[in-house]
């Protein structure tokens, strides 16, 4: 009974989200404009150029980080000095490619799926590779697009099944 209740609301909940006002659907210009920005912003975060980040990129109040490191979701974007600062010295990658995988749109919101590669000393660790899957949910904004969302981790290679519990374990065996 609490299972068919459950699956009725998801339902609907994803119905609504899916039959959103072809009005304000993007069109496929917008979507390849937003692909474009979110390449060009991730190029200049990750060469420590936060400025040039941030001139391609908003961040909605609501959004939302889940950093590649693990932790707790981040809730809003930390826009002090300091932090810029701080972000600038965490990155210095040599090299950067964004390869879109897929991306979705309805209404008002647009979600890319990516691989970011890059190469580089991140956190002043010797250079490695440091490429992540990506998420990213754009929310439109009045004429403009807001990032709603980021999720990344650094997940491209296959984990054994003994790998994955040992990251998720909380146990202290």
């Amino acid at each position: 009974m609490i299972l068919q209740f459950l699956s009725a609301v998801a339902g609907l909940t994803l119905g609504a989200f899916a039959t959103g006002d072809s009005s304000t659907t993007p069109t496929n210009n917008e979507v390849a404009n937003l692909i474009h920005r979110s390449a060009e912003a991730n190029d200049a975060l990750v060469r420590g150029n936060i400025e040039g980040y941030l001139s391609r990129i908003k961040h909605s109040e609501d959004y939302t980080l889940m950093a590649p490191f693990g932790g707790p979701t981040q809730k809003g974007f930390d826009d002090s000095k300091e932090h810029r600062a701080a972000m600038a010295k965490f990155f210095k990658a040599h090299s950067f490619d964004q390869e879109t995988v897929a991306t979705y749109n309805s209404g008002d919101l647009v979600v890319l799926v990516t691989v970011e590669r890059l190469r580089g000393e991140i956190g002043g660790l010797p250079e490695q590779d440091w490429s992540l899957r990506v998420t990213q949910v754009f929310r439109r904004k009045g004429s403009d697009w807001e990032l709603v969302h980021r999720h990344a981790d650094p997940l491209l290679k296959n984990l054994s099944l003994e790998n994955a519990a040992a990251l998720t374990r909380t146990d202290k065996h």
